[in-house]
């Protein structure tokens, strides 16, 4: 597990603080940053070896789906063994330590599992979820059996499962390229951000919408915005606190403070 453990304190700005302690209602948006120090690799890590070997979109789109599933289903469960074997970070866990005594609802564009692992409830999974595969005829939620078919390499094909009420066969639960959001789920994160006080932007970079545009309807609705990214993003221009520190650094500082 990532930690600020026997490093010196981390100096929280003091708006960011006064404003998590003004706050009644408080919404986290976290990205890939959010993971990262778990050991998750981002999508546009290049040298993390998760999409390098491939088109992204032969394994997450629904053509590539319709091509070869097999393939598609393999480097999936290759992916979620991946997840399962990463711990949450610091980060995860303050988070999760704050809303056990706040109003924080977290929406996050991962497909990990990290938030809930670190005992925090995750109010939408707005790209869906490694951990929730479905029946890509009827729809209907499959039963995620852990590591039983994971293969050690990411080419290895693993045909899917076929969904017990149709036939048709089990697909990964993460939204591909092409597709609709989750609906309610959408709906759930700008419902969030809608009625927030503060809105926390972690670790996303600000490219993938309709993601990337929860931030202005928090703005727009009167919330205040905190960035918190080690580098610029294109978001940071739509927040009022921008602090250049990481999630596993930064979240664990702040809710130290409150």
């Amino acid at each position: 597990m990532t930690t600020s453990e026997n490093q010196s304190p981390v100096a929280v700005p003091q708006p960011v603080v006064d404003s998590a302690r003004e706050a009644s209602r408080i919404t986290v948006l976290t990205g890939a940053g959010m993971s990262a120090e778990s050991g998750i690799a981002t999508f546009r890590d290049a040298q993390s070896g998760l999409w390098k070997d491939f088109d992204p979109k032969d394994l997450a789109s629904p053509e590539g789906w319709l091509a070869d599933s097999d393939l598609v289903w393999g480097w999936y469960r290759w992916r979620a063994e991946l997840v399962r074997r990463s711990e949450p970070n610091a980060g995860h866990v303050a988070l999760a330590q704050w809303q056990a005594r706040a109003h924080v609802d977290i929406a996050t564009q991962n497909v990990d599992d990290l938030h809930e692992r670190a005992g925090a409830t995750v109010l939408a999974h707005v790209h869906g979820s490694l951990f929730e595969p479905y029946c890509s005829d009827c729809g209907t939620r499959a039963q995620f059996d852990g590591a039983a078919d994971a293969p050690a390499e990411a080419d290895q094909r693993v045909p899917p499962p076929e969904c017990p009420l149709c036939g048709g066969l089990i697909r990964p639960g993460a939204v591909w390229f092409g597709e609709s959001l989750p609906e309610a789920a959408w709906e759930a994160a700008e419902d969030a951000v809608r009625t927030a006080d503060l809105v926390l932007v972690v670790g996303t970079s600000g490219v993938v919408y309709p993601f990337a545009g929860l931030p202005a309807i928090a703005r727009s609705a009167g919330a205040t915005v905190v960035e918190i990214n080690p580098v610029e993003t294109e978001l940071s221009d739509m927040a009022d606190h921008r602090w250049r520190t990481t999630a596993a650094t930064g979240l664990p500082a702040l809710v130290a403070q409150l």
